[in-house]
């Protein structure tokens, strides 16, 4: 039975879904750092919010762990690098709390432009201000948006409601989406010298953090507005403090904090700041959304092997995971095949889909044939960490689906170029869900995968069965299947033979050193 650990505090429906689901949970919210890391590795599964760090050090010890499930947006706490190099999935639910987000942040805007917080502190105190008090209207003024993902996708819908005019930077934003969401897509210096209102939907990145410093604000306009809900860290705050007490912009609204919780701050107090304390997704809505997805998504990994919201793995859907599962398979085969066939180094790697699994996500396709191609080399490797394991060795990955026609209802074809050679080998699936390669090299030739084989190459010559025959019955090795297939008459071949058990290299040895053997190479699958 699967086994995860809730780490962080959330609601009980969690645990609960974990435990209809059939997978034994835990839930440990007193955890520090280094009891996290004495505990975790006996734990298939992880869930968080954002209390805890789950860091490089602590996957290590997950000795388990397969994946890591985030009850919201932001995984800035957890090291998703270090989780992929790992083999570790990491999940989010970026849907769960996007229309809480979204509403807080046009709920600041409006606190921000009519001042709300002080004039209600000056209202309870007695005062009657009402001309220290004045506002800006929203309706008619320009709203920039620095991301426009689920949640900036939201707050561009609501503010067209209020009568904004929407300006978006984002370098993933199409033109087509832009003209959907009745946005107008411009650079971000642009936004900053047009905006009135500046709203934050960007994760925190290398490329975002310290993106709103002292350089940027200067060039806002002075009564610009800035609200940030998505993390801190993205605003310099000591440049942000600087420009308020200069004159340079008029507000700012924020949710998040570079240091959290954020008891102390440099911008507390200032009667142009409102500050909550990191509520985005904080309705009971949200937080039972956010639970209940990754409770299910985890569940749905660990039990399927269905994956959604991944960071570092191609998505799965539960739906899709019973027909992919056995074209993972031939995928993995065929990888494994060409990676215990192959002595020098990959410089790249084809992977070829016709019939009909081009018609398939083949994401996790092509996933399952590179760990099956490094998996002789990299015993550690899978399906989360092969396409980052291929990149670190400077291997190029192309995969290509094909509309022809082929000789079977689907075909998955591997072609790896070494240093010295381009070698490839071809699969489908027999009924329905047996794989069975049919082709080496361009040589055909129908056999099914074993836990034993011997793969042969060799000249197309009288002998080989007998020979090869021969020296395994000395042995007392039992032939369980025997496949042959040649390019020509008299040209070249391979043999593909199933046997009962490892053979040891002394007779491996024996075998090339048969008439016409040009090679030899004990299979495992």
């Amino acid at each position: 039975m699967p086994k995860v650990l809730i780490a962080d505090n959330m609601s009980p429906r969690a645990a609960e879904t974990f435990s209809a689901r059939g997978i034994e949970c835990d839930t440990r919210t007193d955890l520090g750092r280094d009891e996290l890391k004495q505990v975790i590795g006996g734990y298939d599964g992880l869930v968080v919010r954002s209390a805890t760090k789950v860091t490089a050090e602590v996957l290590a010890a997950g000795e388990r762990l397969k994946i890591v499930g985030r009850a919201g947006i932001g995984v800035d706490n957890i090291d998703v690098a270090a989780a992929t190099q790992a083999g570790i999935a990491v999940v989010n639910t970026p849907y769960g709390n996007a229309i809480t987000t979204a509403e807080h942040a046009i709920a600041l805007m409006f606190a921000v432009a009519r001042q709300i917080p002080a004039a209600n502190a000056s209202t309870h105190a007695g005062k009657w201000e009402k001309v220290r008090f004045v506002g800006v209207e929203l309706s008619g003024k320009i709203l920039g948006l620095i991301g426009s993902g689920t949640i900036g996708s939201i707050v561009a819908e609501r503010a067209l409601g209020l009568k904004m005019r929407v300006i978006a930077h984002d370098p993933y934003l199409s033109p087509a989406r832009a003209e959907d969401l009745g946005v107008e897509k411009v650079g971000l210096d642009t936004l900053f010298a047009r905006a009135d209102f500046i709203s934050l939907h960007a994760p925190l990145t290398d490329e975002t953090r310290n993106l709103i410093d002292a350089t940027a604000l200067a060039k806002m306009k002075p009564d610009v507005r800035i609200i940030n809900c998505a993390r801190g860290g993205i605003i310099v705050e000591s440049d942000l403090k600087a420009a308020l007490e200069a004159g340079k912009i008029a507000g700012a609204a924020l949710d998040v904090f570079e240091k959290e919780p954020a008891t102390e701050n440099a911008l507390f107090g200032m009667e142009q700041v409102v500050c909550t304390p990191h509520l985005g997704a904080s309705t009971s809505e949200a937080q039972e959304n956010v639970v209940l997805q990754v409770a299910e998504q985890i569940s749905d990994f660990l039990l399927t092997g269905a994956v959604v919201n991944a960071l570092n793995m191609p998505a799965v859907s539960a739906e899709e995971a019973p027909k992919l599962r056995p074209y993972m398979a031939l995928a993995e085969q065929l990888g494994s095949f060409a990676g215990q066939s192959t002595r020098s180094g990959v410089k790249s790697v084809t992977i070829e889909y016709e019939g009909e699994a081009a018609r398939l996500n083949t994401k996790p396709l092509s996933a399952a044939a590179l760990k099956g191609l490094l998996q002789p080399q990299l015993e550690a490797v899978n399906m989360v960490s092969a396409a980052l394991a291929a990149r670190e060795r400077g291997i190029e990955v192309t995969e290509i689906r094909h509309e022809r026609p082929c000789d079977y209802q689907s075909m998955i074809t591997l072609a790896v170029t070494t240093e010295q050679q381009t070698r490839s080998v071809s699969g489908t699936l027999f009924g329905g869900d047996k794989p069975r390669v049919v082709n080496v090299k361009g040589i055909p030739l129908e056999a099914e995968l074993a836990s034993h084989m011997i793969y042969i190459t060799n000249n197309d010559k009288p002998g080989l069965i007998g020979g090869v025959g021969m020296v395994l019955g000395d042995a007392g090795i039992n032939i369980a299947s025997f496949h042959l297939g040649r390019a020509s008459r008299g040209g070249d071949a391979i043999a593909l033979i199933e046997v009962d058990q490892v053979v040891p290299d002394e007779i491996l040895e024996a075998i090339e050193n048969l008439p016409n053997v040009l090679q030899v190479r004990p299979l495992h699958f």
